[in-house]
């Protein structure tokens, strides 16, 4: 058994589009050749889907990431909003204990900073779109 994954956008319409793993990886990469025109200016959905695979066949969804790509005028990944993002992601992070803090007081930043990231970069598919990734990465006759 092996681990794959699967990257889908998802376009405005909810309809999924099927981006191979090494074109996703060039875009997060930003690779100057890779760019999606179609979606320039654009902050579309994903889906990232983590497998378990076997016989090079996907047999069960381990885990689904739902987020959000923001494209610049040329359809490149705007790296401002990346790096924003990035940021962001270390505030969540719970702080070191601090030796000199008073027990009683809760430094609780980085809840709110979860919540924040959450409200900003994270989405939950609708039941529909949640059919459609289960009918495309498995097939309709299992659903």
């Amino acid at each position: 058994m092996g681990i794959g994954s699967r990257v889908f956008l998802i376009k405005d319409d909810d309809s999924l589009e099927r981006l191979s793993l090494s074109r996703y990886e060039r875009l997060l990469r930003n690779d100057p050749a890779e760019c999606f025109p179609q979606y320039a200016g654009k902050r579309m959905r994903y889906v990232l889907v983590v497998l378990e695979m076997r016989h090079r066949k996907p047999v069960a969804i381990h885990r689904i990431e739902c987020s959000f790509l923001r494209f610049d005028s040329e359809g490149r990944l705007d790296i401002k909003e990346r790096e924003r993002a990035a940021r962001m992601a270390v505030e969540l992070f719970p702080p070191l204990p601090d030796e000199e803090q008073p027990p009683q007081l809760i430094d609780a930043r980085h809840r709110f900073a979860r919540k924040r990231y959450a409200n900003e970069y994270l989405w939950r598919p609708s039941a529909e779109i949640q059919t459609a990734i289960f009918e495309a990465i498995f097939g309709k006759e299992q659903s």
